[in-house]
């Protein structure tokens, strides 16, 4: 059964109307005859919402029970027995109640997909978990509930629903997004103008990235090789001589007049070495190219305007930036020079010739091609077979007026010519032909082949063997040129790599992505093995698993590959696109070395981060133990020495001296009450075994309870919770608690006279209750530093107290799904805001 294809409605913010696109599209579905059935569908209340869902067919809900409270989600099961054409199935992000089919929603999906049943979904972009961590920076809101950015990539169309921020802020204030007694507080915290606008941004430039994702898959699936300008690319040229900085210049220029540009620098490094790349120089070349928001690639390739170009194809670029030829007028009479055939060759990219102060002037030791190429190749035959006769023309009638030591030389300087165009063999022809020659017209008896003077039969073999032995002197240093000058190009390519670690580009992805570059291959991938070593698993992709890939469809195995290198027994570098060969596979082997120590990094760096909870741990105890000797002898001292006082049967005590003792001595135990309660708490909570029994709370019945048991402290707490707020999901002793050590902290740090004001209000499904005080107040770089255990306002002396306070309410509101952050009091102070989510209905 072909699985089914999942479409996302993708907006910035709730309110967008991504529910409201989401039923209609399902409307418009059930009108053209297609199966549409309701998997699960949130309206928050909203009346337009709802009336949509009126003629489409809902499947019910899994009822659900956890810690005594009744809930909802969504039965996968029954979708999957209706077996519909299309479900539409909300909020892909939402995480399940405990005891689910599966722990995410994203998940049901994903069976629902696998059963054949096109799903339409949708998705806010602060729920992407790469982009988690950003919106949280913007809007000081944590997301706890986020889905894999490959979960939505992977979707098969992805629709933004956008709306201008001042169009959003009205349709709250509409009351079409949350109720109105939560307008209010939504439009001054999650909901301002420079919010709404950051998290527009990064939802266009998340859909632009995918639409660059399909652009490209769609154009490798076709073949097609052209360049369409569907987003400004401008790649500059780089050839590491001094003109290189006015072309970066110039290329961000051009790159800056079209918003949303990239800007990539490349730099061919040849095969048979490039006369003016001065690494110094390419070094800083970089540094320029980053500075001005570009990247810096480099690349292999014999012929460099082919390199160019197929770099610049590949990254779909619309615009190329070349410098004018260094070269003088002489060496362009001669070759066209990588501008003039780039340009000849570029096709639909726009080619820019900057001129810049070095034109004409020249490279250092510029020096011609030192390997043999076909064309010189070609050129030692055509001068061999031209030369010859054209020699012998010229010679004839000075037949008898030179001597044949005279005509030997001249026919020698021709083969020496013909092996400094041609090598080896063009001139080795043109001696045994030049022999014949000299022999047939010029060595006497004339006209035939035969010769009756033995000095002139030597003088024709000394000829012989001289331009042999010349032909190969001429081969062999070619050869050696050549090897030379790709020894330079790998020993560029390999200190380029070590620049990448040095600067930590290291990163799997990042190193596999310059290898094929550098190459121009379609794929680079490495693979791991996943089972016990067999002769035939190199061929059987499901003895292999992908640890890390970059470019189009990678290889599986290691015989779907062209060329693979052997890391290990378990890691294999596996490379598509074309067959290197044994040069290219040492700088290969290099790249695998490192990818390797790269993986071997990325997994210790996994395994340090798993390590951190158990090193956090057992700090904990430490400071624990070294700080609660204080803590725990002070109360018991004092109780032990009232009761004592008490049993001293000497002392004729008073009736209100006995009193006083003995409510030092309630007050000295209730004291070591409440600090044993909070260290076992806070030992459960470490150990992840506090009980948590969430249910719907009332604030303003849990209120009243903690200002009750603040004692003589509760006189100094003013409560302001209306009766309409919300209920929350909580346990209501742990939010006594939390409230208990929020506001007796406040009441602590607050001038004496001012009460601690406590008020409620809710948006966005969460309710905010705020202990706000009016002291000192806290640095913004310290808020974090409270929460840290047996900390006071940064004190860490352990005669001041364990100060488990602020530590512990933020692991019991945690421990409720809830949060606690710090904010300053406008006028000064502080407010503490308890968030806890709203019960559902």
């Amino acid at each position: 059964m072909p699985r089914g294809r999942l479409r996302v409605y993708l907006g910035a913010a709730p309110g967008v109307g991504k529910t409201y696109a989401m039923l209609d599209e399902g409307r418009r579905g059930a009108a053209r005859g297609r199966d549409v059935v309701v998997g699960l569908v949130e309206t928050h209340g909203r009346p337009r919402t709802a009336e949509l869902l009126d003629g489409l067919e809902v499947v019910p809900r899994r009822n659900m029970t956890h810690r005594g409270a009744s809930f909802t989600e969504l039965d996968v099961e029954a979708v999957i027995r209706r077996s519909p054409k299309i479900a539409l199935i909300d909020e892909l992000a939402h995480t399940n109640v405990p005891g689910s089919r599966n722990v995410k929603r994203w998940q049901d999906i994903e069976e629902i997909l696998e059963a054949g049943i096109d799903v339409i979904s949708t998705v806010n972009i602060q729920h992407l978990e790469s982009i988690n961590d950003v919106v949280q920076a913007i809007t000081g809101v944590p997301q706890r509930e986020t889905v894999p950015d490959e979960v939505v990539r992977r979707a098969d169309q992805v629709e933004l629903v956008d709306m201008a921020p001042e169009a959003l802020r009205r349709r709250m204030a509409h009351g079409n997004v949350y109720a109105p007694e939560k307008v209010d507080a939504a439009l001054a915290n999650y909901f301002r103008v420079g919010n709404l606008t950051a998290l527009r941004e990064l939802a266009l430039l998340w859909v632009a990235g995918k639409v660059d994702e399909q652009l490209d898959r769609y154009r490798a699936e076709h073949g097609i090789a052209g360049t369409w300008e569907a987003r400004e690319r401008v790649v500059v040229a780089l050839a590491g001589g001094p003109e290189g900085d006015v072309l970066i210049r110039r290329a961000a220029r051009i790159a800056a007049r079209s918003k949303g540009a990239d800007l990539l620098a490349v730099h061919v490094t040849r095969a048979d070495g490039l006369a003016d790349a001065d690494p110094a120089t390419l070094v800083r070349q970089r540094t320029l190219v980053e500075s001005v928001g570009g990247s810096y690639h480099q690349v292999i390739g014999d012929d460099v305007p082919g390199a160019l170009l197929d770099f610049a194809r590949g990254v779909n670029a619309t615009q190329l930036v070349l410098g004018a030829s260094r070269r003088g007028r002489l060496a362009q009479l001669s070759a066209r020079g990588v501008g003039v055939e780039t340009t000849s060759r570029s096709g639909s990219i726009d080619v820019h010739m900057v001129p810049h102060p070095n034109v004409k002037r020249g490279g250092r030791g510029a020096r011609p091609r030192a390997a043999l190429t076909r064309t010189r190749r070609i050129g030692g035959w055509a001068v061999a077979l031209l030369g010859l006769p054209a020699l012998t023309a010229g010679l004839f009638p000075l037949r008898g007026v030179l001597a044949l030591t005279s005509e030997i030389l001249l026919f020698l300087l021709l083969v020496v010519g013909v092996a400094l165009v041609g090598g080896m063999w063009p001139a080795v022809t043109a001696a045994i032909a030049g022999f014949l020659l000299l022999n047939y017209f010029f060595t006497p008896p004339t006209n035939q082949l035969t010769v009756a003077d033995p000095e002139h039969l030597l003088a024709l073999l000394v000829y012989v063997l001289v331009a042999i032995m010349v032909s190969m002197v001429v081969d062999v240093a070619a050869r050696r040129t050549r090897e030379a000058a790709r020894a330079s190009a790998e020993a560029e390519t390999l200190s380029a790599l070590a620049g990448y670690v040095l600067r930590g580009d290291a990163a799997l992805t990042s190193l596999l992505g310059r290898l094929r570059e550098m190459f121009g291959l379609s794929s680079v991938t490495l693979l791991e093995r996943g089972a016990a070593q067999t002769p035939e698993d190199q061929a059987d992709p499901a003895a292999w698993r992908i640890v890390a890939t970059s470019g189009g469809e990678p290889a599986t195995c290691p015989a779907l590959a062209e060329t693979d290198v052997a890391i290990d027994e378990d890691l294999v570098l596996a490379v598509r696109g074309r067959l290197l060969d044994a040069a290219d596979r040492r700088i290969l082997e290099a790249f695998a070395a490192e990818a390797a120590v790269a993986l071997r990094q990325q997994r210790l760096a996994e395994q340090a981060e798993r390590a951190k909870p158990l090193a956090e741990a057992d700090r904990m105890r430490t400071a624990l133990l070294a700080a609660v000797s204080h803590d725990l002898r002070t109360p018991l001292a004092s109780a032990k020495a009232a009761v004592e006082s008490l049993g001293n049967t000497a002392i004729d005590w008073s009736a209100e001296d006995r009193a006083e003792l003995l409510a030092t001595a309630d007050e000295s135990l209730a004291r070591l009450d409440r600090l044993i309660a909070n260290l076992l708490d806070m030992s459960r909570l470490q150990a992840g075994a506090l009980g948590v029994s969430l249910q719907p709370v009332a604030v303003d019945e849990v209120l009243p309870l903690a200002i009750d048991d603040l004692g003589p402290l509760g006189e100094q707490v003013a409560g302001d919770v209306s009766l309409d707020l919300p209920e929350i999901m909580a346990d209501p002793g742990l939010l006594e608690r939390v409230l208990v050590n929020l506001m007796a902290n406040a009441v602590r740090h607050s001038p004496p006279g001012v009460k601690v004001l406590v008020s409620g209000s809710w948006h966005d499904e969460h309710v905010e209750i705020r202990v706000i005080d009016r002291g000192p107040g806290i640095p913004p770089d310290a808020h974090e530093q409270v929460f840290l255990p047996f900390q006071r306002l940064g004190d860490r002396d352990t005669h001041s107290g364990v100060g488990l306070g602020l530590a512990l309410s933020r692991g019991l509101t945690e421990a409720m799904g809830g949060r606690l952050t710090p904010d300053e009091t406008p006028g000064g102070g502080l407010t503490m805001i308890l968030t806890l989510p709203m019960a559902r209905a």
